[in-house]
């Protein structure tokens, strides 16, 4: 191997090293994103003004989850957190939809690739087809860098009442979710 061919591995490796890093941290910590009172409503406003598409190619319009209890969670096939959280989000949703309560997956990917990939993993909820547009979404919502999982928990307000930057799990759903259901 050459030197320059030496360096570009090791270059290589030190970048992909830092990615495990980054997606393990936000895997076993997940950051919680402050938004203010103004901006929790301006959010959630924006996400029920939008429309996506659904697994069967028909237009869904988001205010028709308006007055529930939404976990928005936005994921990609090839984003391997988010592909570990959707175990969870799978139980969590059988545990609580029929409490006024749904999880939305909004998939920042090709159709094609996310309908097998939700039968693969049987999804029971909703799972959406955001393209690119859904990065907007995920800005109004208290994500600006547009990294994934990012998961927001809408109140039957329509206020944002959580935001999670990273692997999600039920026991945080729950924690969030439970005084919200009573």
């Amino acid at each position: 191997m050459t030197k320059s061919n030496k360096f570009s591995f090791y270059v290589v490796v030190a970048l992909i090293s830092l990615a495990a890093g980054i997606a393990y941290k936000s895997r076993e910590m997940g950051i919680s994103t402050p938004l203010s009172s103004t901006d929790r409503k301006a959010g959630a406003d924006k996400f029920f003004g939008a429309t996506l598409t659904g697994l069967d190619g028909t237009p869904q319009a988001m205010s028709q989850w308006r007055g529930k209890i939404v976990v928005v969670n936005f994921w990609a096939t090839w984003c391997l957190p988010c592909r570990d959280e959707i175990p969870e989000l799978i139980d969590t949703y059988a545990a609580y939809h029929q409490k006024d309560f749904v999880i939305l997956g909004v998939a920042i990917d090709e159709i094609e690739k996310v309908t097998a990939f939700s039968k693969e993993f049987n999804i029971n909820y909703p799972v959406l087809i955001g393209e690119f547009d859904a990065f907007t979404l995920t800005e109004a919502m208290g994500n600006p860098q547009g990294a994934l999982p990012f998961t927001v928990t809408i109140g039957r307000d329509g206020t944002i009442a959580d935001t999670h930057l990273g692997r999600i799990k039920k026991k945080q759903i729950e924690e969030i979710i439970t005084p919200m259901l009573q």
